[in-house]
């Protein structure tokens, strides 16, 4: 079984869609009990870093994160769960996790393309260049798009933990991974077959690292 854990951070119920539609046995729970007994965790979420840390404290999903970590357990975050991972956030100057070094940072307000302004939220499909031959991202098509919606991209401390880069006025790391901890900064569960192909991997995936 898969845990989902609900924060209070939206799209849980877009995810656990997606998973009973791959027929993939899921649980939306905030109870740390539930989410013990889980093989997997996913790590959704949207809104502000500054409330899901809240509500990550208040409920003490922070403190399991760690130790589903800890366990070897494989984790994918997804969205503001794959920010939130990080060390900080720009978004409410928010302390974070802390499981992934590095920090979070807003899209400048000043990004063109084509001579025309770019528009914040990153609201659109998008490529990601992959460049981990990894577990949850492989046989993904170069081609293949996703759906991104957010104001803020991850900035890994160290460049190994960058699984996948995708360009929006920027070129940003729209991926990470390593060890049991994957994480993506797009919607699988919003990305038609290659996002579905995504959250499968994850199914399969034993928690190692990029092969």
């Amino acid at each position: 079984m898969i845990g989902i854990i609900d924060y209070k951070a939206g799209n849980l119920t877009s995810v656990a869609r997606a998973m009973r539609h791959l027929g993939i046995s899921c649980e939306v729970s905030s109870e740390a009990a539930v989410l013990r007994r889980a093989d997997r965790i996913i790590f959704p979420g949207v809104g502000a870093a500054g409330e899901a840390m809240a509500n990550l404290r208040a409920t003490g999903m922070d403190r399991l994160l760690g130790e589903v970590l800890a366990a070897g357990r494989p984790v994918l975050g997804i969205c503001l769960g794959a920010q939130i991972i990080f060390d900080r956030s720009e978004e409410n100057d928010a302390e974070c996790l802390g499981l992934v070094p590095g920090l979070v940072r807003r899209f400048p307000a000043d990004m063109m393309a084509d001579g025309r302004p770019l528009k914040i939220p990153h609201m659109c499909w998008n490529r990601v260049e992959w460049r981990k031959d990894h577990p949850v991202f492989r046989g993904i098509p170069p081609e293949a798009e996703f759906y991104f919606v957010h104001s803020y991209y991850p900035v890994p401390a160290d460049d190994a933990w960058a699984a996948g880069w995708t360009e929006y006025g920027i070129r940003f790391c729209s991926a990470v991974a390593r060890n049991n901890l994957a994480a993506v900064q797009f919607h699988p569960e919003k990305s038609g077959a290659p996002g579905l192909s995504i959250l499968e991997n994850f199914r399969r995936w034993e928690g190692t690292d990029a092969q």
